[in-house]
């Protein structure tokens, strides 16, 4: 019996290992990241110089869902749907991609790529809103 467990447990150890070599060959590719459609003014392209949303914009939004479900504070400074306005990019058809399945969406493309679950689109939408906001800047193409 005790055997039998063994062999059970490296079989399972065996395929494991199997799984993961074949998925992974030490190579991943970067997301690809969506174009801001628009700049956030003449000045500046986010709300936030670019390396620092890389970098903290979990928690810039857990920061201010807090101030407006727990202390009744609403700015539109940090606006989830202003963030979805302008990087959520439709197809070709003209349709918008679900941040709940593929990679094309904006979020999901570098959320898949660090493994981290996205929460926001349990309550807020994933798709831009039809009044986008018209006091944007447009991008500058490079």
């Amino acid at each position: 019996m005790k055997i039998l467990m063994i062999l059970g447990k490296l079989s399972l150890g065996l395929l494991l290992i199997m799984t993961v070599s074949g998925v992974s060959s030490g190579e991943v590719s970067m997301p690809e990241i969506p174009k801001a459609k628009n700049n956030f003014s003449a000045e500046q392209s986010c709300v936030e110089p670019i390396d620092l949303m890389r970098r903290e914009h979990g928690l810039l939004l857990k920061h201010y869902r807090h101030d407006t479900m727990r202390r009744g504070i609403r700015t539109s400074e940090y606006s989830l749907i202003a963030c979805v306005n302008c990087h959520v990019t439709a197809d070709e058809s003209g349709n918008y991609p679900t941040v709940h399945h593929g990679s094309d969406h904006f979020c999901r493309s570098c959320h898949t790529y660090a493994a981290v679950n996205i929460d926001c689109f349990q309550c807020h939408t994933s798709k831009p809103q039809e009044s986008f906001s018209s006091d944007m800047e447009p991008v500058q193409s490079d």
